[in-house]
């Protein structure tokens, strides 16, 4: 009675009640299990997630039920904890991903991957016509060379806004090769074709504008965007690739030629297969994967014919590019899909975008700056400079300071860390590097640090925000209910047949059953293949495997009961052949036998062995728990929320 009230109280106090309890259940454990205290608030938390707007559930005996399920679930977790499930690496893993996942709505920082799939998304919708400037720069060059190759581009701009002509310029001073032929116009070109700096600047440069300077990994560029138009998705194409060189005017004839042949009717594979230069395409009909525009601006004759094609199976006149002469047929248009469609794609693509990854890197220093990440420098260049060949073999062997004082490495919020400590991780977490030693001793330090700082951010956020230190308790645990559970439970049940056998035996009065019938059924989609294979097994044939192939589904002979199956339900238990339908499907159902009411086989009632041999082993297992940890629960503190 007392639980009951205490809990219905707890929902219904007034706001300073509240305030007491919070205090009181802050100092004071509702129970402790397995060493582990658990706290009013909790045991609440969860009872109102597992019972919501289920006014009929807050009853004292459904509550004290509830409370005993607790204190069990709340042991399974501290056995786990007892055997190091929480240490492990697969544990670890895990526990960070939804760790991360459950952070994200409490950070007041925006998801730079989620903002660049958003923008790259709505960049897909549109193709954008440039030319450019390059003027070359390594990205390791030089300082001196640097700030030439920036002067350069600075220069050619200001003369280009001082009226030049900027294809002119672009012939004489651009580094990219194809501006001597081109002017620099890179034609047509939608996201995700262009390095990221330079997908930005061209998005963001009005029709007509000449861009700012913009580095790239190539160097210095000057974009001058000319056109913007809806995008026109992808195109897929076969083709016919007669390869240029040599009589160039015998090349045209014959291209004409397999034209003709095309034109008279003769199959396009077949032409394909006899004329084509493309011996990758030709044996599949020269289908190409499908493209989108400046996917293949090197050959712009090329993307120009097949985007200017109108219906699939048009075939193309013969026309020339710098590979020779082409004959296209076209397959299918793409529009550009869906934003749902493409998501998961994008993620994985842009993931390791260079925009992200400065985002991201932006966003941990200021989570340094905020948590207070204190750097002893001196100290960590002393510890980078006795990582040996030893770390990259996993087998570190750090040889501490004579000094005996521990030396701190940094610190986070006032908290210091030590090189002790750094060298513990290191131990435990090295592995076989092709970095150099010094590069992977920074490698660890730098997963180490971020750690400790996501640590300091999460104890902050579980102060600040009970709701996801209440989530975060629960995924924590969830996840070490599941691995014990399956250690302890469910792969025993399953794999110990000798224990099932011993269950069945000493349980057989629960694996009664009625009517039965050994039977199986043969599914197809046409009544026409259910008929014909009816009247064969009649005329007395017997089935081949070829047979057997053409039908949806085969499901051997095996025992039913009634209400086992839609299809066995819906034909008469009488020995023979039954046809029947259901759901759209057409089924032909052979009666073998018809089987007494009685105990079920072992194996016909195995699948229910297994789970009632799992509930038993719970219980056991549950029982030697409450012996191993006993549970205390404290009467005090419900009877002081009574009282406030």
């Amino acid at each position: 009675m007392r639980v009951f009230w205490f809990l219905i109280g707890f929902i219904l106090f007034s706001a300073f009640s509240q305030a007491q309890q919070k205090k009181t259940s802050a100092d004071k454990p509702l129970f402790i299990a397995g060493g582990i205290a658990v706290s009013p608030d909790e045991f609440i938390y969860t009872y109102r997630k597992n019972h919501p707007n289920s006014p009929q559930d807050f009853t004292e005996e459904k509550i004290n039920e509830y409370l005993q399920l607790f204190i069990n679930f709340k042991l399974k977790v501290a056995e786990a904890r007892f055997r190091g499930l929480d240490t492990t690496a697969r544990f670890i893993t895990e526990y960070k991903t939804y760790r991360d996942e459950l952070k994200k709505p409490y950070r007041a920082e925006e998801d730079a991957l989620e903002k660049l799939v958003q923008q790259t998304y709505k960049r897909l919708a549109e193709e954008v016509r440039a030319a450019h400037i390059l003027i070359s720069v390594k990205a390791d060059a030089p300082p001196a060379d640097t700030l030439q190759a920036f002067q350069t581009a600075n220069e050619l701009r200001a003369r280009i806004l001082g009226g030049e002509d900027f294809e002119k310029l672009a012939r004489e001073f651009s580094q990219d090769p194809s501006a001597k032929l081109n002017g620099g116009d890179l034609g047509y070109f939608t996201a995700l074709q262009m390095v990221g700096p330079f997908e930005e600047v061209a998005y963001a440069t009005p029709v007509g504008a000449l861009s700012p300077v913009v580095r790239t990994q190539f160097g210095y560029h000057i974009l001058k965007v000319k056109d913007r138009r809806p995008s026109r998705g992808e195109v897929e194409v076969s083709h016919i690739l007669l390869r240029g060189g040599g009589d160039e005017a015998a090349l045209r004839a014959k291209a004409f030629s397999v034209h003709d042949q095309l034109r008279g009717g003769r199959s396009w594979d077949e032409v394909c297969k006899e004329f084509s230069d493309d011996k990758n395409t030709s044996e599949q009909g020269g289908k190409l994967r499908p493209f989108s525009v400046g996917a293949l601006a090197s050959v712009p004759e090329f993307e120009a014919m097949a985007f200017a094609m109108q219906n699939p199976g048009d075939v193309s006149d013969p026309f020339q590019s710098s590979l020779g002469w082409h004959i296209i047929r076209l397959e299918r248009k793409i529009p550009l899909p869906p934003q749902k469609e493409m998501e998961s794609s994008l993620r994985r693509r842009l993931s390791r975008d260079e925009r992200v990854q400065q985002s991201q890197q932006a966003q941990k220093a200021a989570r340094k700056a905020k948590y207070q990440f204190t750097e002893h420098r001196e100290v960590l260049e002393k510890v980078l400079a006795k990582a040996d060949s030893s770390l990259i073999r996993a087998q570190w062997q750090y040889i501490p300071e004579t000094t005996g004082a521990p030396q701190q490495l940094f610190s986070v919020m006032n908290t210091p860390y030590t090189v002790s400590q750094f060298v513990a991780y290191a131990k435990k977490n090295q592995q076989v590097s092709r970095l150099t030693p010094r590069e992977y001793a920074l490698q660890l330090y730098h997963a180490w640090a971020e750690e400790q700082i996501e640590l300091a951010e999460e104890e902050k956020l579980k102060k600040e925000n009970p709701d996801f230190k209440n989530l975060l308790t629960e995924y924590h645990e969830g996840i070490l209910l599941f691995e014990i559970m399956e250690k302890e439970v469910w792969n025993k049940a399953s794999e110990d047949t000798v224990g099932q056998r011993r269950y069945y035996e000493a349980n057989k009065a629960k694996y009664q059953a009625g009517d039965r019938v050994e039977a199986r059924y043969f599914t197809a989609t046409d009544k026409k293949l259910i008929t014909e294979t009816l009247a064969k097994i009649n005329q007395g044939d017997t089935l081949s495997p070829a047979d057997l192939r053409k039908f949806k589904s085969v499901q051997n002979f095996r025992i039913y009961e009634h209400n086992d199956s839609k299809v066995m339900d819906a034909v008469s238990w009488v020995t023979g052949l039954h046809v029947t339908e259901a759901e759209g499907m057409h089924y032909l159902v052979e009666v073998k036998r018809l089987v007494p009411p009685g105990t079920k086989e072992f194996a016909e009632a195995r699948a229910q062995i297994i789970a009632d041999y799992q509930d038993e082993l719970e219980k056991q297992w549950v029982a030697s728990l409450r012996q191993k940890y006993p549970v205390k629960i404290n009467k005090k503190v419900v009877n002081s929320l009574l009282q406030s």
